[in-house]
């Protein structure tokens, strides 16, 4: 039988980097995650062995703040659809995807995969966090009482091509890069938000794709694993090594009147660097120049 793995969320950041003829991305125009019955029509007759669950309804801060209520009913619906779903239709492995989000708002650093439970999750987008709460529930819940190999992964700051490069509503890198290319355009600075100091653990989106397919393939425990480099750099760090990159000669600003957000919410590893402890993790500048160059080639098409 040949070996078929569905995507769901195959056209956004992680889901567009899974390549080859056993991958099937049906998309949100095909059948609607939030709705039960086309859930289940997308894995009817499939013979779809795996599934890898990336779509969630996401957004900025402000999104997260202003509309609770649909991040929770939408990404609940969505995840609970999904694993139920892959139980009816046989599907034997499955993974989903968590946020670092799902984490407390107060806890010990580093973020390890023990303390995801131990406390509520940031005010600011804990509709969001608890939806993705309940879906590692859920997959306990259904290893546990059907002996289900489903498990969930929780990525640190993913970046890479097919990213979402909007000003407003895009994470940090993207809009970093998508602010440089205009500036330099425009001929005018380039204004960084806070004094560039807070740390991050940026993982690139092709090495989130690669350690995903081993996780689905040779991963059986309970437990969420973390993917991350557990390497911190600070914002003033990426800043640089995009300006190099994208050869902008004017005025950087960092303006200190705006928020820093969190200074630093850093990962342990140790558990994927167990199982892969030979694993190499694409540079930070390697990963931004292929992410640039693929930005600026295709910047009339990209999501901005």
């Amino acid at each position: 039988m040949n070996r078929k793995i569905l995507i769901t969320g195959g056209s956004g950041l992680v889901g567009s980097q899974f390549v080859g003829d056993e991958y099937i991305k049906p998309t949100s125009k095909d059948f609607n995650l939030i709705d039960s019955t086309q859930t289940n029509d997308m894995l009817l007759n499939g013979g779809i062995n795996s599934l890898i669950h990336c779509a969630a309804k996401v957004g900025g801060l402000g999104s997260n703040m202003n509309y609770k209520g649909e991040f929770f009913y939408q990404n609940i619906m969505m995840n609970t659809n999904v694993i139920e779903s892959a139980r009816i239709n046989g599907v034997e492995n499955l993974v989903v995807f968590l946020s670092t989000c799902v984490f407390p708002d107060n806890v010990e650093y580093p973020l390890t995969e023990k303390k995801i439970h131990l406390g509520p999750p940031h005010f600011s987008n804990d509709a969001y966090a608890y939806s993705k709460r309940m879906a590692d529930i859920q997959v306990r819940a259904y290893k546990e009482q059907y002996g289900l190999n489903y498990k969930c992964v929780i990525p640190t700051n993913i970046y890479g091509i097919n990213d979402n490069f909007n000003l407003e509503n895009g994470h940090v890198i993207p809009s970093l890069i998508h602010k440089c290319y205009l500036a330099k355009k425009n001929n005018t600075t380039f204004e960084i938000w806070g004094s560039g100091k807070p740390l991050r653990e940026f993982i690139y989106n092709k090495d989130v794709a690669k350690l995903t397919e081993w996780v689905l393939n040779n991963y059986t425990e309970s437990e969420p694993i973390i993917l991350s480099t557990s390497k911190e750099v600070s914002i003033k760090e990426v800043v640089d090594i995009i300006v190099e990159i994208m050869n902008f000669k004017g005025e950087v600003i960092f303006n200190t009147s705006k928020p820093d957000g969190q200074f630093r919410k850093p990962s342990d590893n140790s558990k994927i660097k167990s199982y892969l402890p030979d694993f190499e993790f694409t540079s930070l500048y390697d990963g931004l120049k292929e992410t640039i160059i693929w930005f600026e080639k295709n910047y009339n098409n990209i999501r901005k």
